[in-house]
């Protein structure tokens, strides 16, 4: 086999689903019990009326794997759309992350600089803290993330990664 064949890949796969209790227990466990990753997930409903939700996945394998995890999805009862973002369209990927840093004087100021040339916003404030808020792509989050530590990071949340195709088609269920 070729080195490319066994090379790993990271891959966003949006699913289209139905919004029902176990759905999302039964796309993990697919994974869990297959010894696969998953690095980043997130799910929201997306129509009420039609009763959806979509499950937006991060995941590292060979071609071979990813190809074998979307067909494991696609199989999935409540699953109606599976698509490989990654390869089916340039696409769009965000995520939110919520940093707590602790800081007075020449700290404090240098966080709130920083946190200005990337674009985050201060959504708390104490005499001895910020709680700044970034969406951005993840590789963005994670750069301000480790340029923020020496300033007194304390703590940071983040929502997972959030993915779209662009141009003017969507994941629809007709």
């Amino acid at each position: 086999m070729t080195k490319e064949a066994h090379a790993t890949e990271r891959r966003t796969i949006a699913l289209l689903v139905d919004n029902e209790f176990g759905v999302l227990a039964r796309v993990i466990g697919l994974f869990a019990g297959r010894g696969y990753n998953i690095d980043s997930l997130t799910v929201s409903t997306v129509d009420e009326d039609k009763n959806l939700s979509r499950i937006t996945i991060v995941t590292r394998g060979t071609p071979a794997v990813v190809e074998h995890i979307k067909a494991l999805l696609a199989k999935l009862v409540p699953v109606h759309v599976v698509r490989d973002l990654t390869v089916a369209s340039p696409h769009i990927e965000r995520e939110v992350g919520l940093l707590k840093v602790k800081g007075t004087g020449k700290q404090r100021t240098g966080a709130l600089a920083l946190a200005d040339r990337f674009g985050a916003r201060v959504v708390d404030s104490t005499e001895e803290s910020f709680v700044f808020e970034l969406s951005d792509m993840p590789e963005k989050l994670d750069k301000f993330i480790h340029m923020m530590t020496p300033f007194g990071l304390i703590e940071v949340c983040r929502t997972g990664i959030t993915a779209m195709a662009r141009g003017s088609e969507g994941i629809d269920v007709s």
